[in-house]
């Protein structure tokens, strides 16, 4: 998913392994980009694995990470903006509060989720 505020941008799906950073949009909004193509915002469903990497050292210790850590993109139920991170540890913070620069990357990308007509068509064959 992109938070609200990323929705007036191009967009593309996240892909497995691939390489993302943090990026201030020209709206003021922080999402994922490709290096190179800040323009594009890269969209992750929910409960993606990621991998974080060069956290800033005020975060790693608010945190209790280290500079790069595992973590889960999840849908935050508080805030302005919905996309956040949970650590393994159990702490979560919005996307926003990650900064510019902070390294992504993809760990594995989830299995589409079934349409309800799909599985209804499944079910009855």
């Amino acid at each position: 998913m992109c938070d609200y505020s990323l929705e007036t941008y191009s967009s593309r799906p996240a892909r497995e392994s691939e390489r993302y950073e943090t990026t201030r949009f020209a709206s003021g909004s922080i999402g994922l980009s490709s290096p190179g193509d800040c323009a594009t915002a890269v969209c992750a469903q929910y409960d993606t694995p990621l991998r974080l990497e060069r956290i800033p050292a005020h975060l790693q210790a608010n945190l209790r990470v280290g500079e790069a850590a595992e973590a889960t993109f999840v849908r935050l139920d508080h805030g302005a903006y919905r996309d956040g991170v949970r650590f393994a540890n159990g702490k979560q913070i919005s996307i926003q509060q990650l900064g510019v620069g902070v390294g992504v990357v993809v760990t594995a990308l989830l299995e589409k989720p079934v349409k309800m007509a799909k599985l209804r068509q499944l079910l009855d064959a």
